[in-house]
């Protein structure tokens, strides 16, 4: 399997960032990890492996990013204005730096984003916000609104950093007929702790008039060997 290291100074975030590319071609799959987790967590907990043959033969090349949770959302000693501050630099280090990456990478128009527990947050924060980029958006086991992490404080930062929010209130029709197009798949476990945010999105998209896939699985659900088979399950689809 091909497997490439990049590392570059980011002007958004005024740092070295590095991330990971597997495979050589096919849908391009971006991967984010778990709350403060690291660019190598997938490798390392076997994602990859899972998706072994989608990335062999072609059918995903996977972009695995770092996270900075330590310097946005879990900065407690921050205000949270700052945290969202840098939560609104890291998009742009996405949606400026890596998704140029990975065209010039790999010329396959679709794009799927994905992660598990915090890393679903800015896999579905992330596809929500530039929708017209995305064609599919995978949540495992995710938690989809950030008040709890902004200590009561509220700014367009935050609000426009919190799926529950701006797709509660969302009005652009442009914004609204891709979001429409898109393959939204949020799954989780039915004894999950976090289920209710799960199930919260879902709802919210519906009312929007945003059709999803909810998928509830037996138990708790919240861990790296569920999370193996709910990737390989749902890359594809949403059956």
């Amino acid at each position: 399997m091909k497997r490439d290291y990049h590392r570059w100074y980011s002007p958004s975030l005024g740092r070295d960032m590095e991330l990971l590319v597997f495979g050589h071609a096919g849908a391009r799959l971006l991967v984010f990890p778990t709350s403060m987790g690291r660019f190598y967590e997938w490798e390392d907990r076997g994602m990859v492996g899972t998706l072994s043959e989608h990335l062999e033969r072609g059918w995903i090349q996977m972009f695995c990013v770092d996270s900075i949770d330590a310097e946005s959302w879990y900065a407690r000693w921050k205000h949270p204005a700052d945290r969202a501050w840098r939560q609104l630099q890291y998009d742009n280090y996405l949606l400026y730096e890596v998704l140029p990456l990975t065209r010039q990478i790999n010329d396959n128009p679709f794009m799927t984003t994905t992660g598990a527990s915090f890393g679903a947050y800015h896999a579905i924060n992330f596809a929500f916000r530039h929708p017209q980029l995305v064609g599919r958006t995978i949540g495992l086991s995710g938690i989809y609104d950030i008040s709890g992490w902004t200590d009561g404080y509220h700014d367009d930062n935050v609000y426009f950093n919190n799926p529950m929010s701006f797709i509660t209130n969302e009005h652009d029709w442009g914004r609204m007929a891709a979001l429409q197009r898109m393959d939204i798949i949020l799954v989780t476990g039915a004894d999950d702790p976090l289920r209710s945010s799960t199930d919260e999105m879902s709802a919210i998209l519906w009312r929007k008039g945003i059709g999803n896939a909810l998928r509830i699985w037996d138990g708790w659900a919240h861990d790296w060997p569920w999370w193996n088979q709910m990737i390989v399950h749902y890359i594809g689809g949403h059956d």
